[in-house]
């Protein structure tokens, strides 16, 4: 089962609160999730941006939500209990509650910026619009944005690197290739500080082995590495990753197999079952974000929680 819409959260929340007790997110969360038969990797599952679980982030706009309608309210920090009109609601039980029924509560019209005192109503703001269209929470909303802006990084950068799908690769662009994994590992940490223990060199007379870096700053072990830049629409398969491992068999260290294309899956099997690590054209694009190599930062988004210890009564 899926983790439920963040608008699903909103019965369970006001069930968990009808007998009137003040409860915190976490109890609340104790009592609702039990009831919704989510595997225990549903119930860890990170937002992207890993500060809190999916659960307890619905749960916590859930309240936000439903306390904008007046179906609950804080009495103390980070504790809720239903109102009255909250009481009400749960006794009429209607079949959906969700962001259309809170709609009918001013106070919620004008959290989310609705004017209905002009033409029965109109949004004022991109960011309420956002939210009345959409079953996700801000933080969902985020989420989905940022995955959007990245996986269209991704692809820009393997066009960058390769020229496309169709598009031969060129001498020029796989010597490019070479020295980008190796800044690459360098960002990532691999390689030493010592002179020259950072640089890959080029291996002769091994095969399938395009060079060799340091796996630590000290140089105790080697990493064996084979960077093949390949068009986009070029499969790697068992035989080149057989060739690899051929020529590092005999060699004191580990294997990196780094492309811009994609294995098949009987690559991957035989990789996997020969400990030879593969990185992907998705994989390389997605490190290469992560440690800032062909890319820059254009803006950035500071998002702020509650400090509750700032609020602690002294």
């Amino acid at each position: 089962m899926a983790i439920p819409i963040f608008w699903e959260f909103f019965k369970p929340i006001m069930n968990a609160l009808e007998n009137g007790n003040v409860l915190t997110m976490e109890e609340i969360e104790k009592i609702i999730v039990p009831s919704m038969n989510l595997s225990g990797d549903e119930i860890k599952e990170m937002t992207a941006g890993g500060t809190r679980t999916k659960v307890k982030d619905r749960i916590y706009w859930g309240r936000s939500y439903l306390k904008q309608a007046g179906l609950i309210r804080f009495p103390k920090r980070g504790s809720s209990q239903i109102t009255d009109e909250g009481k009400r609601v749960l006794g009429e039980n209607p079949p959906q509650l969700d962001i259309n029924y809170l709609k009918k509560y001013e106070s919620f019209r004008k959290f989310i910026g609705l004017d209905f005192s002009n033409n029965g109503g109109t949004v004022k703001t991109k960011e309420s619009f956002a939210i009345l269209q959409s079953s996700q929470t801000p933080q969902d909303l985020m989420d989905t944005a940022f995955s959007e802006i990245n996986s269209a990084l991704r692809s820009e950068i393997l066009n960058a690197l390769t020229g496309g799908e169709t598009e031969d690769v060129s001498k020029e662009q796989a010597n490019f290739f070479e020295k980008l994994v190796v800044k690459l590992l360098m960002k990532m940490g691999y390689g030493g500080a010592l002179a020259g223990e950072g640089v890959v060199t080029k291996s002769t007379g091994d095969g399938g082995v395009d060079g060799i870096i340091r796996e630590d700053k000290l140089g105790f072990s080697n990493i064996y590495i084979q960077a093949k830049c390949y068009s986009l629409n070029k499969k790697i398969s068992r035989p080149a990753v057989q060739t690899f491992v051929g020529a590092t068999a005999r060699k004191d260290g580990k294997a990196l197999f780094i492309t811009t294309a994609e294995f098949t899956q009987d690559a991957k099997d035989y990789a996997r079952d020969n400990n030879v690590v593969l990185v992907d054209g998705k994989k390389l694009a997605d490190l290469m974000i992560e440690y800032d190599v062909g890319v820059s930062t254009v803006q950035t988004y500071n998002i702020k929680n509650i400090d509750s210890d700032f609020f602690e009564e002294k």
